[in-house]
């Protein structure tokens, strides 16, 4: 029996050659999977048939928009996922959910293999492969850029020597990564980490130099994920998507970082994530609503922690999936609405309210109503410092005591 090898299909060059790339260096069959995370661009339909024309013998199409929305950002979102507390997660995001349709897919046609067209400097290549092993451990990978020597001039000599149904002449100067999270812009120029961005680096957002008149929003949320937009219900794509929209129109959620990469290189990369960004912003001052003070400190470790597990390919690590009991425990009271403005970069919370809320504004006020009682605050502080104190007394005994000095002070 022939065997089999499963390929991550874009319906562009690499992928395309790729096909017959793996076919000759293999032997195998090779089924297409394309897989729609919102990236945009062609349709389904076309980019299965450019697949069939290109030599695979099968080719697996889905749409798992919602699928990606709901289960992949929805988690992100309640997380605060934000590698390096800025990058919200745009590709590591899109691969869980790509490589579950791959090892699907890998079933259904009885392969044996699973291929990739990642290079061997990127983090793409960890996500994928021990993605792919971490739900099926008996299939293998391959990487047909890294493994079998697929560069750019070999794939446009392949595809124009073989009349595949593809563009060769087209070039970007950058590397795009896209779905409905986000967008990742890479190389080119911005390899010179000096270089700021061009306006054609950005598609997502507009300018924010310039912006139209502040768009106030109000989204509410329950159980850490948006319900609704201004009153009207939405499901989690539709709220990432018009928020992008929204949020994009005032150019919020441009993101320029030189960050660490998993294979231990820095690398500059420039994201637009309008509707990510806002929408974190806005759920994490509805959790500082919300969250009681002890869970909500220990929580940012967890954030912090479950973010470098996702960036670093780890979705399906029992840690992970531990993690992500703490942080659903966490969203129980993250109900209610957060009102606010998108104009000129920012998007700034202004309101914020909500049945479960912790905030009582008779213990916070100042004024007449109060009802927090100060007079049990002198005990508290003696009891609270009564450890340091005492260390405190130990060090002056042993002659260990603050140094005040002189230096800064006036002269009598």
């Amino acid at each position: 029996m022939t065997e089999r090898v499963v390929l991550a299909y874009s319906g562009g060059l690499d992928t395309s050659v790729g096909i017959g790339w793996i076919a000759e260096a293999t032997g195998a069959e090779v089924i297409a999977v394309a897989v729609d995370v919102g990236q945009g661009g062609e349709d389904l339909n076309v980019i299965r048939q450019r697949a069939l024309d290109c030599g695979a013998v099968e080719a697996y199409v889905a749409d798992a928009r919602d699928e990606f929305a709901q289960e992949y950002c929805m988690p992100a979102l309640q997380a605060n996922g934000l590698y390096l507390d800025r990058y919200p997660l745009v590709s590591a995001l899109s691969r869980p959910v790509i490589v579950k349709h791959l090892v699907r897919a890998a079933r259904q046609f009885g392969a044996t293999t699973v291929a990739h067209g990642c290079t061997g400097k990127g983090n793409d290549q960890v996500r994928f492969e021990v993605g792919i092993t971490s739900i099926a451990p008996d299939l293998t990978c391959l990487a047909p850029v890294r493994d079998l020597a697929l560069t750019r001039d070999k794939a446009i000599e392949f595809a124009e020597r073989n009349k595949l149904p593809i563009a060769t002449t087209k070039h970007n100067p950058f590397s795009i990564d896209q779905n409905v999270w986000g967008r990742a812009v890479e190389t080119g120029f911005l390899e010179d980490i000096w270089n700021g961005p061009t306006k054609d680096v950005y598609t997502y957002t507009d300018d924010p130099t310039f912006p139209p008149v502040a768009d106030e929003v109000v989204i509410t949320f329950e159980q850490g994920v948006p319900v609704a937009l201004d009153g009207v219900p939405v499901t989690p794509l539709q709220a990432i998507q018009e928020m992008n929209r929204r949020a994009g129109a005032q150019g919020v959620g441009r993101i320029d970082i030189v960050e660490d990469r998993l294979v231990g290189i820095k690398s500059r990369e420039v994201y637009e994530a309008p509707g990510a960004i806002a929408l974190i912003a806005a759920h994490q001052e509805l959790e500082n609503v919300t969250v009681e003070r002890e869970q909500a400190r220990f929580k940012r470790g967890v954030e912090q922690r479950w973010t470098e597990l996702v960036y670093d390919g780890q979705w399906f690590s029992p840690l992970k999936r531990s993690l992500d009991t703490f942080i659903a425990d966490t969203q129980r009271y993250v109900s209610g609405d957060v009102r606010m403005v998108l104009h000129g970069g920012r998007a700034t919370v202004t309101g914020r309210r909500s049945d479960s809320s912790l905030y009582d504004f008779n213990l916070a006020t100042y004024d007449t109503g109060d009802t927090f009682d100060q007079a049990a605050a002198r005990g508290f502080i003696e009891i609270y410092g009564l450890s340091s104190k005492l260390a405190a007394a130990r060090d002056v005994k042993f002659g260990n005591g603050v140094d005040l000095g002189s230096q800064g002070g006036i002269d009598a």
